[in-house]
């Protein structure tokens, strides 16, 4: 993992005022593997260990009343096989995470603030696990209908599979048919 200025920096239990405050960044490579519940959405392709490239770069920015505020730069990309929609075979599929998250107090605070921010808002205590970020961003971050641009082998056609044959069809019975053998 690629830190600044010697500093070793936990992406586990993240202080992330002193992160910002050292206009930190941190770089690595995560196996997927590593992230289960992304890894329970993919199709096994029998490739190899797909590899979450990330980083995060922290901040202080002007904020409200002159105090400066805690900012972190998240981005993260892999590519995952889903299995698609259409055809059901694996379907590689690019994620991109590229988000900024501002961070405050506690939890009561960013409640309080998240729904009136355009930008999404965290708790400075307890302190984040960045990994557990990047995997939520990355979820969110995938396609609600993976699908190829054109599935690899044809699709069957619907009427392929039915054994129907042409038939004459049948004239609708009249509404009044079963009144008239009443009346005989």
């Amino acid at each position: 993992m690629k830190t600044n200025l010697g500093k070793t920096w936990n992406p586990r239990r993240l202080d992330v005022r002193a992160f910002a405050e050292a206009g930190a960044t941190l770089q690595a490579e995560l196996s997927l593997t590593s992230l289960k519940r992304l890894l329970a959405e993919i199709v096994s392709d029998g490739g190899g260990v797909t590899m979450v490239a990330w980083q995060a770069r922290g901040e202080m920015r002007p904020g409200n009343g002159g105090t400066p505020g805690v900012w972190m730069h998240v981005q993260a990309s892999t590519d995952v096989p889903l299995s698609c929609q259409r055809c059901l075979a694996p379907v590689v599929t690019r994620l991109e995470v590229d988000r900024w998250f501002r961070f405050v107090a506690d939890e009561a605070m960013a409640e309080a603030e998240d729904d009136e921010s355009e930008e999404d808002v965290l708790a400075l205590e307890p302190r984040p696990d960045l990994l557990d970020l990047l995997e939520d961003e990355l979820l969110m971050a995938l396609p609600l209908v993976p699908m190829h641009e054109a599935c690899p082998a044809p699709l069957p056609a619907v009427a392929d599979d039915l054994d129907v044959s042409p038939e004459e069809p049948s004239a609708p019975p009249h509404p009044f048919a079963v009144l008239a053998r009443l009346r005989k």
